[in-house]
């Protein structure tokens, strides 16, 4: 059965100012970075709407500045400008996440603000709308029921961004606007566990831009994927990694198994009096705590758990 796009209408603003105002004036409307995900969902019928807020033509969505503070980045820059901007050189897992995000072609129009925003997915509501009317939808989408976990309360869809783990290994903060103003919170405060509400923006606000403190550590990202590029993550670790005179700290951020990224607390540092194998053993069994998969992929929930704790061991050994 064919898909039959919705009409709407586009409105261009110049200014962040104007884009809220737009945003306001215009309930239901929703904002448009690149589109990548959007457009998808919108295709499927997942986003209905009769009119979009092009940010792409505001100047400060995409400007990138460097300073003693660190870096802003505006939500706007896209991932392959991020991919060869010297704003990240010293922020590898940042860099190593947004080379695993789809392809090539996609990251020229992709943004950074996008990536963080994407919607959450589950393959009993990223389908056509004729499958998901013959199943009764879900509770994500017009229906009652979470297919996958039908006795609960909450929509299990889970949230499959690659950068938002790696940027809150580095402590990112947010900058967000909306009528009243902007405010700035931590990334890790931008996201909550609920698949059908995962992010904590206001009526008519947006993510303008990303702070990133000065990198003191060094990190990595990785991902595990069916195949080798393109695909979303089934889970995806970040580690930073930064060495003390009473040890070695790390901090990690997971993806892909829940409705939200999140940090996963190591309060303890690997210190050399320690025996490696019991610390890292340690690791693995706090992460494979710390998730909860459910069936919201073709991949079994208990691989994915699994796979995730010892991806997290590996990458917090060589960064060791």
């Amino acid at each position: 059965m064919t898909e039959v796009m919705q009409q709407f209408q586009v409105l261009e603003p110049s200014t962040l100012a104007e884009a809220i105002d737009a945003l306001h004036a215009n309930p239901g409307a929703v904002p448009l970075s690149a589109g990548t995900d959007l457009i998808v969902r919108m295709r499927k019928g997942l986003s209905e709407t009769d009119t979009l807020v092009d940010l792409g033509r505001i100047p400060e969505f995409q400007e990138i500045t460097i300073d003693e503070k660190g870096k802003h980045i505006g939500a706007g820059a896209t991932l392959a400008t991020l991919q060869a901007h010297p704003a990240l050189v010293d922020y590898s897992a940042v860099l190593r996440a947004i080379e695993g995000v789809a392809g090539p072609s996609h990251r020229e129009v992709a943004t950074l603000g996008g990536n963080l925003c994407q919607d959450t997915r589950c393959v009993y509501y990223n389908q056509s709308h004729w499958w998901r009317k013959a199943n009764g939808y879900c509770l994500k989408y017009r229906g009652d029921i979470c297919h996958v976990a039908p006795k609960g309360n909450r929509c299990r869809a889970a949230f499959s961004g690659d950068i938002a783990p790696a940027l809150m290994v580095h402590d990112a903060e947010l900058e967000l606007m909306g009528p009243d103003g902007k405010r700035r919170l931590p990334l890790s405060d931008f996201y909550q566990e609920d698949g059908a509400a995962h992010m904590v923006l206001q009526p008519f606000e947006i993510v303008v831009a990303v702070h990133l403190p000065p990198a003191t550590a060094v990190s990595d990202y990785h991902k595990i994927r069916i195949r080798g590029a393109v695909d979303y993550p089934l889970a995806g670790v970040a580690v930073a990694c930064t060495k003390k005179a009473e040890g070695v700290h790390f901090a990690l951020a997971l993806t892909g198994t829940n409705s939200m990224p999140f940090k996963v607390d190591i309060d303890e540092p690997l210190r050399p009096s320690d025996d490696a194998v019991v610390y890292f053993d340690a690791i693995d069994k706090v992460v494979q705590k710390a998730v909860s998969p459910q069936r919201t992929t073709t991949i079994a929930p208990h691989y994915r758990r699994l796979s995730i704790a010892a991806t997290a061991v590996r990458l917090a050994r060589k960064l060791s």
